[in-house]
């Protein structure tokens, strides 16, 4: 099975580019701490794959096909029993999807009871707002209902999205509340804002960084400090755990 030529890419730039693995791999050990092992977990939007070494209760999926990719299927269609999957994993997935609560109603159906959902998106903060509206290549629309589906674009071409969705969905009390009243057997059982400077200055998947490898775990350990407070003004990352009841 060959891989889409983007998921190849980014799975180039990954073995290629240090930085980015430091910084991923931050996010990986995050998200598996906020699921735990204690059942499958279905790894969505899998990309270039690399989650799935974090634990051999991982499964994969991915709307694109890549020999790494388990299961080639649709997050708003899963192809799971009901309460079958005790985590759901996601990074830089939500904010792709056409039909959000679509996902959200398929992620109640196929969670066990306790089962998680936990997923780092972008966050849309003061400065990063400048950051992802003038030099990131997917757009930015906070003018849209995050609960309502998303222009036809989006679901057209995979890579499509906008990065303002999971903000306004967890970050603005009107629609988190919303959320809330339409899904009460998902609680937010965590929202934190994340990457102030590592994962900005690391040019993501692009091939360029400007930090080193070596700088980026004190530099993650000194965002850890200074999140609480400057997280809500120039965060780049919104990490959200939610819980089946």
């Amino acid at each position: 099975m060959s891989a889409d030529i983007r998921l190849q890419d980014h799975r180039t730039v990954w073995d290629i580019k240090p930085v980015l693995r430091e910084i991923y791999g931050d996010y990986h050990k995050s998200i598996l701490a906020a699921l735990g092992e204690n059942g499958p977990i279905l790894d969505i939007g899998a990309g270039s794959g690399h989650f799935r070494s974090m634990s051999d209760q991982v499964i994969s999926l991915d709307i694109l096909s890549a020999p790494w990719v388990d299961v080639v299927g649709d997050a708003e269609a899963l192809p799971f029993a009901d309460a079958s999957i005790s985590g759901i994993a996601m990074l830089d997935v939500l904010h792709h999807l056409p039909s959000p609560m679509s996902f959200f109603n398929e992620a109640k159906r196929v969670l066990k009871p306790g089962g998680r959902i936990a997923m780092i998106e972008p966050g849309i903060t003061p400065l990063s707002w400048l950051f992802f509206n003038f030099l990131h290549q997917e757009d930015v629309d906070m003018s849209v209902d995050p609960m309502a589906d998303q222009p036809p674009i989006v679901a057209d071409d995979p890579f499509a999205s906008n990065q303002g969705l999971p903000t306004l969905l967890f970050a603005r009390d009107r629609h988190r509340k919303r959320f809330a009243a339409a899904l009460p057997e998902l609680s937010i059982t965590q929202r934190r804002w994340l990457s102030l400077w590592a994962y900005p200055l690391s040019g993501g998947f692009k091939r360029w960084s400007l930090i080193p490898a070596v700088s980026v775990a004190p530099i993650l350990a000194v965002e850890k400090i200074m999140l609480p407070i400057l997280g809500p003004l120039m965060g780049f990352r919104l990490a959200v755990v939610l819980e089946r009841s």
